[in-house]
């Protein structure tokens, strides 16, 4: 049995309080604690204590391109970037389309120790998008699959992605749509706009997105099962998802770090680090996104956090894999664009980045509230530090970072999975 007192951290940003940690549970919470006996002490004044957070999105690439990531350095990464839980995408090699392939991710999620590994598994078999996979035998495996996603392509097929709809219903699942129309995007390589047509690049209309976004509200609402939109990045996109939750459609939506910061303008250095799917947008997709994050239209945040190897993102645009890493700058990147803007408050941050990701997956354990008796998966953040983000430093076995060289704040100093340090002093444990 192990003891931890954390003593004086503002929990969610509000008043300072101590939490006592025993085991994996949290046996208090309030002010004046006293550390028992042999309990390690964290003295915590001035820092932020939230829920540990927990990704929708997460690409891990474990199996098939260890190249680029493996479940232990992904988690690694996740718990520096004050994750406890992260759900991993099925486009792996071989596709997470089966029982075996989910169980062995969840497996090696749970030999990693540092997060724990939800699977998601694919909607279509090889994610082809012509036959529907496994997901009964994949919901009643070990893993317990509950969300299912073909991302990286669209489930375009509006026949296949009404019978997902409606065979995930049946156990309360949820389909993750990546959402784009597969022909209005054939070549494209930016946003369509001004800025494409002036650096030659193949655009990328905003239409492709909200076309299969506002095909599939229909669709869950018709079946009345849960759908969850992949990486929101248009202002269009969130007008469609705020009418279908104006209905009280089974509709959640996220939106990432990346979104929330950086333009189509950073293309026009042509580095292949901010090629990505779906694109950057314009300033006003932006702030149309960081808007619809503080009113709720947009549920939550995922990093979509894509690994890619060196010699994948170090060549000429146009051949370069699309994709950013993500899970150490997310929370840095949330309080720059949504705490220091006065958007969100810590409390926001905590439903956005941890509760309501964990309710939308189903995931049991993670995103509960800071109170005695609930599991001790925690983070403290440093929220005054600031920083040049160096990709050197990483947990990921990746550096495509979009924010090399730049000043970030926040800096995540803990982080416990269930009572167990994973993170001390910013650096794993």
């Amino acid at each position: 049995m192990s003891k931890t007192l954390i003593r004086g951290a503002k929990v969610l940003g509000g008043e300072p309080q101590d939490v006592l940690i025993d085991d994996e549970s949290i046996e208090a919470v309030g002010t004046g604690l006293t550390a028992p006996e042999g309990a390690t002490v964290i003295e915590a004044a001035g820092l932020v204590l939230l829920p540990g957070l927990v990704d929708l999105h997460t690409h891990l690439r474990e199996p098939g391109r260890e190249d680029s990531e493996t479940v232990l350095t992904g988690t690694r990464a996740a718990a520096k970037g004050g994750y406890t839980a992260v759900h991993a995408m099925a486009n792996t090699f071989p596709v997470a389309d089966t029982a075996g392939v989910v169980e062995q991710v969840w497996r090696l999620g749970r030999e990693s120790g540092y997060c724990d590994v939800q699977p998601i598994g694919a909607v279509t078999v090889g994610l082809e998008g012509k036959q529907l996979a496994e997901l009964g035998a994949m919901h009643d495996s070990a893993a317990h699959v509950t969300v299912f996603s073909d991302d990286g392509k669209c489930v375009d097929d509006a026949v296949i992605m009404r019978r997902a709809l409606e065979y995930v219903k049946a156990f309360d699942g949820l389909v993750a749509q990546h959402a784009q129309e597969p022909r209005l995007t054939e070549g494209a390589q930016m946003n369509e706009g001004v800025v494409s047509a002036e650096l030659g690049l193949g655009g990328w209309p905003a239409v492709a997105e909200e076309s299969i976004i506002a095909r599939d509200v229909l669709l869950a609402a018709h079946v009345g099962s849960r759908l969850h939109i992949c990486h929101l990045s248009t202002a269009g996109s969130v007008e469609i998802v705020r009418w279908a939750k104006s209905k009280g459609w089974p509709v959640t939506a996220e939106v990432t770090p990346h979104h929330l910061l950086l333009t189509e303008e950073t293309v026009r250095s042509y580095d292949p680090v901010y090629k990505v799917n779906p694109p950057l947008r314009t300033e006003a997709d932006v702030m149309a996104l960081r808007e619809a994050l503080a009113d709720g239209t947009i549920d939550c945040v995922a990093t979509d956090h894509a690994p890619h190897p060196h010699e994948d993102k170090d060549c000429e645009w146009a051949a370069a894999a699309m994709g950013m890493v993500g899970l150490e700058t997310a929370l840095s990147v949330v309080q720059q664009t949504m705490v220091d803007t006065g958007l969100l408050d810590w409390a926001g941050v905590a439903e956005r980045m941890s509760a309501t990701p964990a309710a939308i997956g189903r995931l049991a354990g993670h995103g509960r509230p800071i109170a005695a008796g609930e599991p001790a998966n925690l983070t403290l953040v440093d929220p005054a530090h600031r920083a040049l983000v160096d990709p050197a430093a990483f947990a990921s076995r990746s550096r495509n970072t979009p924010y090399e060289g730049r000043e970030l704040p926040g800096r995540v100093t803990h982080t416990f999975l269930r009572g167990a340090a994973t993170v001390v002093d910013g650096e794993l444990a």
